[in-house]
């Protein structure tokens, strides 16, 4: 066993939850205040000597993992395809985190627009590079405004009369006025492994089958 522990990174919010029971199918069980969002640690040890987590942001985990301070995360499909990380492996859909990255608008404007008529739009969003790609494959000139969060908030207060963002119950949508008028992509977490850390860390085999099993 390598002296350095293997290093998990896991997405704050609703994906932790998800990713516990998941996690002790593996053998993995962390400390009490990994599953606990108020605490304001970040590294986490488990029952595992050689294995420890952190808890980041989702879009954060790719880049961890990518650069290597991390060995091994959960990170959502949608990220993988934002970012596009040579350095990232990506062998098992884990079944967890299901939603999807979709388009929308506000419920009037959604009444009388047909999307298939649009040749140029602005949109808020977090996944700029997913959404340009997606519109230019239809042959639609997309202006992506970039937004970490708050999404909702760009078409009621003029920033961009429609938003790409995850969408799981629909609700915050339909809180703010906005329905879903075309679904970009289907998301899963998928487990990602630094390419470098597969080929020199032998543990990382057996532990990267034992999250292929825990799914299966």
């Amino acid at each position: 066993m390598s002296q350095n522990p293997i290093i998990i990174a896991v997405p704050k919010g609703r994906i932790l939850a998800e990713a516990l029971p998941l996690l002790a199918r593996v053998g993995i069980e962390p400390e009490a205040a990994f599953a606990d969002e108020s605490s304001r640690a970040l590294r986490f040890t488990t029952n595992q000597p050689g294995i420890e987590l952190i808890r980041v942001r989702a879009f954060d985990v790719a880049t961890f993992v990518a650069h290597g301070a991390a060995q091994l995360g959960i990170v959502g499909s949608d990220v993988l395809a934002e970012f596009a990380y040579s350095e990232l492996y990506a062998p098992v859909d884990l079944g967890i985190g299901h939603c999807r990255l979709s388009v929308a608008e506000p419920a009037e404007m959604a009444a009388t627009d047909d999307p298939r008529g649009w040749s140029h739009i602005r949109i808020a969003t977090k996944y700029p590079h997913v959404t340009k790609a997606h519109f230019a494959a239809r042959g639609v000139q997309a202006e992506c405004v970039k937004l970490n969060g708050a999404m909702e908030l760009a078409p009621l207060l003029g920033l961009a009369p429609r938003i790409v963002d995850l969408v799981s119950s629909g609700r915050t949508l339909q809180e703010n006025g906005l329905v879903e008028v075309e679904v970009i992509a289907q998301v899963t977490s998928r487990l990602v492994v630094n390419r470098a850390a597969f080929k020199t860390r032998t543990e990382i085999v057996p532990l990267v089958d034992a999250f292929r099993r825990a799914v299966a």
